[in-house]
């Protein structure tokens, strides 16, 4: 049985709420997924705070037409869509979806859409490979200590170099070198 226009409509408002939300978001067939697969998937997701959505390609372009961001999505839609929807740390996103495919090996990843730019593989896969929030912030948390300790050498540095310096001036006038 068909779903109603209604039906319909309110799975576009869904996906339009849901990508107002969404910092990238990814197309991949999923052919030949069964449901647990794709319960595993969205369990996977939810973890790093994305979501998986399956939906046909008519309503996704109905919900991205006229969205400068989305719409570049247009040119992944074929086939047996599923949709991840990435937020918040959208590295460890793609690192879960990615240990799926691993695993499975029955998905294929399109490409993105990211700040209205339509991604290839390559470029989705890329920011699969970039740290995670907590490790990028942990290596700017070591470089600011680093800094601070190289200021507070240099800093404690300063007077015994001024001391250096009157002691060779005072030697040197000592020693009858005018």
């Amino acid at each position: 049985m068909g779903r109603t226009l209604a039906d319909k409509k309110e799975i576009v408002v869904d996906l339009k709420e849901q990508l107002s939300t969404t910092s990238l978001a990814v197309v991949v067939d999923f052919k030949g997924l069964s449901v647990a697969e794709i319960t595993e998937l969205r369990d996977r997701l939810h973890e790093s705070g994305g979501s998986c959505k399956v939906a046909k390609n008519t309503l996704m372009r109905i919900a991205v037409a006229g969205d400068e961001n989305w719409e570049p999505m247009t040119q992944f839609l074929k086939d047996s869509s599923a949709f991840l929807l990435l937020k918040g740390d959208i590295s460890a996103g793609i690192k879960a979806y990615q240990e799926f495919q691993k695993a499975t090996k029955k998905t294929e990843l399109r490409g993105g859409v990211m700040e209205g730019r339509a991604l290839s593989q390559d470029e989705v896969k890329a920011i699969g490979d970039l740290p995670s929030k907590e490790q990028l912030m942990a290596q700017i948390a070591g470089a600011i200590n680093s800094l601070a300790t190289k200021i507070a050498v240099g800093v404690k540095e300063v007077p015994a170099s001024i001391a250096r310096g009157i002691k060779a001036i005072a030697d040197g006038e000592g020693n009858g070198a005018d």
